[in-house]
Protein backbone atom coordinates (compact mmCIF):
# COMPACT_ATOMS: atom_id res chain seq x y z
CA UNK A 1 0.00 0.00 0.00
CA UNK A 2 1.36 3.70 -1.16
CA UNK A 3 2.01 6.13 1.36
CA UNK A 4 -1.40 8.10 -0.27
CA UNK A 5 -3.33 4.87 0.07
CA UNK A 6 -2.16 4.53 3.51
CA UNK A 7 -3.25 7.94 4.26
CA UNK A 8 -6.68 8.30 2.15
CA UNK A 9 -7.96 5.03 4.12
CA UNK A 10 -6.68 6.88 7.42
CA UNK A 11 -8.86 9.69 6.32
CA UNK A 12 -11.99 7.64 5.31
CA UNK A 13 -11.40 6.07 8.66
CA UNK A 14 -11.66 9.58 10.65
CA UNK A 15 -15.22 10.30 8.90
CA UNK A 16 -16.47 6.29 8.98
CA UNK A 17 -20.07 6.56 10.07
CA UNK A 18 -20.51 10.05 9.88
CA UNK A 19 -23.86 11.23 6.96
CA UNK A 20 -22.43 13.07 4.12
CA UNK A 21 -18.95 12.64 5.02
CA UNK A 22 -17.82 12.89 1.01
CA UNK A 23 -17.15 16.95 0.87
CA UNK A 24 -15.24 16.66 4.59
CA UNK A 25 -13.18 13.94 3.09
CA UNK A 26 -12.72 15.64 -0.33
CA UNK A 27 -11.37 18.80 1.84
CA UNK A 28 -8.64 16.30 3.95
CA UNK A 29 -7.39 15.20 1.00
CA UNK A 30 -6.65 18.37 -0.84
CA UNK A 31 -5.41 19.53 2.07
CA UNK A 32 -3.19 16.59 2.60
CA UNK A 33 -1.91 16.37 -1.49
CA UNK A 34 -2.77 19.86 -2.33
CA UNK A 35 -5.28 18.29 -5.04
CA UNK A 36 -8.00 15.63 -5.57
CA UNK A 37 -6.70 13.75 -8.68
CA UNK A 38 -8.18 10.41 -10.52
CA UNK A 39 -6.62 8.20 -8.16
CA UNK A 40 -7.61 9.91 -4.99
CA UNK A 41 -11.57 9.83 -6.52
CA UNK A 42 -11.11 5.91 -7.32
CA UNK A 43 -9.97 5.23 -3.68
CA UNK A 44 -12.31 7.48 -2.12
CA UNK A 45 -15.33 6.04 -3.98
CA UNK A 46 -14.13 2.65 -3.32
CA UNK A 47 -13.37 3.63 0.59
CA UNK A 48 -17.25 5.17 0.46
CA UNK A 49 -19.07 2.62 -1.75
CA UNK A 50 -20.04 5.03 -4.52
CA UNK A 51 -19.19 5.09 -8.09
CA UNK A 52 -16.01 6.76 -9.43
CA UNK A 53 -18.67 9.20 -11.48
CA UNK A 54 -20.39 9.83 -7.75
CA UNK A 55 -17.19 11.27 -6.60
CA UNK A 56 -15.96 12.97 -9.80
CA UNK A 57 -19.31 14.64 -10.46
CA UNK A 58 -18.67 16.38 -6.49
CA UNK A 59 -14.88 17.24 -6.99
CA UNK A 60 -15.87 18.77 -10.78
CA UNK A 61 -18.63 20.82 -9.32
CA UNK A 62 -17.16 22.58 -6.68
CA UNK A 63 -14.34 25.00 -7.71
CA UNK A 64 -12.37 24.47 -4.25
CA UNK A 65 -11.01 21.38 -5.77
CA UNK A 66 -8.30 20.61 -7.86
CA UNK A 67 -6.86 17.82 -10.27
CA UNK A 68 -3.73 18.58 -9.58
CA UNK A 69 -1.32 20.45 -6.79
CA UNK A 70 -0.31 23.97 -7.34
CA UNK A 71 2.40 24.42 -4.91
CA UNK A 72 1.55 28.34 -5.38
CA UNK A 73 -0.32 30.28 -2.47
CA UNK A 74 -3.72 31.00 -2.84
CA UNK A 75 -5.31 34.30 -2.38
CA UNK A 76 -8.92 34.02 -2.74
CA UNK A 77 -10.62 37.77 -3.85
CA UNK A 78 -14.69 38.08 -3.39
CA UNK A 79 -16.15 39.20 -6.41
CA UNK A 80 -19.92 39.13 -5.15
CA UNK A 81 -22.36 42.22 -5.23
CA UNK A 82 -21.51 43.61 -1.97
CA UNK A 83 -17.50 43.64 -2.79
CA UNK A 84 -18.53 44.69 -6.05
CA UNK A 85 -20.20 47.51 -4.82
CA UNK A 86 -17.86 48.36 -2.70
CA UNK A 87 -15.23 48.37 -5.22
CA UNK A 88 -13.33 45.07 -5.81
CA UNK A 89 -13.11 45.44 -9.45
CA UNK A 90 -11.22 48.44 -9.38
CA UNK A 91 -8.32 46.80 -7.31
CA UNK A 92 -8.49 43.46 -9.47
CA UNK A 93 -5.89 44.22 -12.02
CA UNK A 94 -3.15 45.53 -9.64
CA UNK A 95 -3.64 42.43 -7.76
CA UNK A 96 -3.13 40.18 -10.71
CA UNK A 97 -0.15 42.30 -11.62
CA UNK A 98 1.22 42.05 -7.97
CA UNK A 99 0.90 38.44 -8.00
CA UNK A 100 2.50 37.48 -11.66
CA UNK A 101 3.23 33.57 -11.64
CA UNK A 102 4.04 33.43 -8.17
CA UNK A 103 0.82 33.59 -6.50
CA UNK A 104 -2.80 32.50 -7.76
CA UNK A 105 -5.21 34.80 -7.07
CA UNK A 106 -8.80 32.86 -7.18
CA UNK A 107 -12.47 34.64 -6.83
CA UNK A 108 -14.90 33.74 -4.52
CA UNK A 109 -18.44 34.60 -4.23
CA UNK A 110 -18.72 35.82 -0.16
CA UNK A 111 -16.12 35.55 2.63
CA UNK A 112 -19.14 36.64 4.86
CA UNK A 113 -17.29 40.50 5.01
CA UNK A 114 -20.15 42.18 2.99
CA UNK A 115 -19.98 45.34 5.11
CA UNK A 116 -16.31 45.49 5.09
CA UNK A 117 -15.27 44.68 1.72
CA UNK A 118 -13.26 44.17 -0.56
CA UNK A 119 -12.03 40.89 1.16
CA UNK A 120 -9.87 38.30 0.58
CA UNK A 121 -8.46 35.06 2.27
CA UNK A 122 -5.60 33.62 2.45
CA UNK A 123 -5.73 29.80 4.22
CA UNK A 124 -7.87 30.50 7.48
CA UNK A 125 -6.98 34.31 7.85
CA UNK A 126 -9.24 36.93 6.26
CA UNK A 127 -8.38 40.52 5.18
CA UNK A 128 -11.09 43.02 4.78
CA UNK A 129 -11.63 47.16 4.21
CA UNK A 130 -8.57 46.47 1.29
CA UNK A 131 -7.68 49.19 -1.50
CA UNK A 132 -5.66 48.62 -4.16
CA UNK A 133 -2.39 48.62 -1.86
CA UNK A 134 -3.79 46.73 0.93
CA UNK A 135 -4.35 43.76 -1.72
CA UNK A 136 -1.01 44.08 -2.96
CA UNK A 137 0.61 43.51 0.54
CA UNK A 138 -2.10 40.98 1.28
CA UNK A 139 -0.07 39.27 -2.34
CA UNK A 140 3.36 40.02 -1.50
CA UNK A 141 2.94 38.72 2.08
CA UNK A 142 1.37 35.56 0.62
CA UNK A 143 3.18 32.36 1.81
Amino acid sequence: MSIKEQRIAEILVDHQGREGSLLPILHDVQAEFGCVDADSEKLIAQGLNLSRADVHGVVSFYHDFRPSADPRPEVQVCRAEACKARGVEAIIADAEKAAGERVRVSTVYCLGLCSAGPAARVGDRLHARLDSKGLVEVIENAR
